[in-house]
Formats: structure tokens, sequence, C-alpha cells
């Protein structure tokens, strides 16, 4: 499964730096025998919308996640 290229909607630069971020988080989890719906958790991901997930497409996911837009909240 080949990574993501850099989304249309998302700086490239600010694409890269989150693959970065994402690598490293899911190299903790790994390390620390951890497994990617671990990592997706962490960021408050559900894996049940992902079919077949491994740590490539949890680094993907978390990457979208960083790459997103901040909701904002309710007052």
């Amino acid at each position: 499964m080949a990574h993501l290229s850099n989304p249309d909607h998302v700086n490239p630069v600010q694409w890269q730096q989150a693959q970065g971020v994402a690598r490293q988080t899911c190299a903790r989890f790994f390390r620390d025998g951890g497994m990617p719906k671990d990592a997706l958790k962490a960021f408050g991901l559900s894996d049940s919308e992902l079919e077949g997930l491994d740590w490539s497409r949890a680094v993907d996911a978390i990457a979208l996640t960083l790459c997103s837009a901040p909701q904002r909240r309710a007052a």
C-alpha cells in the first residue's frame, strides 16, 4: 500500500511535517508493543472507518487529522 501523496487541500510543507510527527508517534506505539488502533485512539480517531488498518494507513490518517482545520467549539 502506497502512502497518500500530498492532498490538494494541504500545504506541502505542512503535510511533510504532519507525516513526520505521525511516523514518530506510530514508532513509539510500535516500540512499546502497541497496535495501529492504539495510535489512532491517541489522536481521537476510530479504527472502524479504516479497512485493513496497518501502520502506513495509521500514519496517513493521523497526518490528515493534524492537517485538518481546527473544530470550533460551542460557547
